[in-house]
């Protein structure tokens, strides 16, 4: 698909979550970033404002990037495995997921990262066909499509476990985007 193939992802019908959606939640970032964060689905506000990780969890996410060195506008491209937000923030069915698979291969093919970031367990099974074990996954470097692909907590899981000790899930998600950053600045 051609980025103006890309665009006709705002007039997705494929399916149901299209019906309830209010705006369809493609990017932020940069569009040539060596970096790629694909998360889950929009929330509220992100449906909302048409962006997403731009709530609660977004912030936080921001806030870690920038702590060790990565600029969320201009050092990296954030998107989700599925374009609209389901209903009360619900995961996405697989058929969704199944749906919105080629407009997700669309923007790996655009931008072209060298690393990718998986936020959570949703996006870990949408990309490369794992289900659960984020506990074990996280932090640990896989190989997807010639691709570094590196698995770490969703932010949302972060905000429910918010502890600073050096063993929590925050702590561990610094660490993890940190091999992240470290990881860019070897190629």
């Amino acid at each position: 698909m051609s980025m103006l193939e890309l665009r006709d992802c705002e007039q997705c019908t494929a399916c149901d979550l299209a019906l309830t959606r209010e705006r369809v939640v493609i990017s932020r970032g940069a569009a040539t970033a060596p970096l790629m964060l694909i998360g889950e689905a929009p929330g509220a506000r992100e449906d909302a404002l048409g962006q997403p990780f731009v709530g609660r969890s977004g912030q936080l996410l921001d806030r870690l990037l920038l702590e060790v060195g990565l600029n969320p506008e201009s050092d990296l491209y954030i998107c989700n495995a599925v374009k609209c937000r389901p209903p009360q923030n619900r995961r996405p069915k697989r058929a969704e997921l199944t749906a919105c698979r080629p407009w997700l291969d669309c923007q790996i093919d655009q931008v072209n990262p060298r690393v990718i970031v998986l936020l959570g367990a949703t996006a870990v099974e949408s990309l490369l066909g794992i289900k659960g074990g984020m506990t074990q996954l996280r932090g640990q470097w896989l190989s997807w499509d010639g691709r570094d692909v590196m698995p770490i907590f969703h932010p949302s899981y972060l905000l429910r476990n918010p502890s600073n000790a050096s063993d929590a899930p925050t702590a561990l998600t610094r660490s993890d985007l940190s091999a992240v950053q470290q990881r860019l600045c070897e190629r």
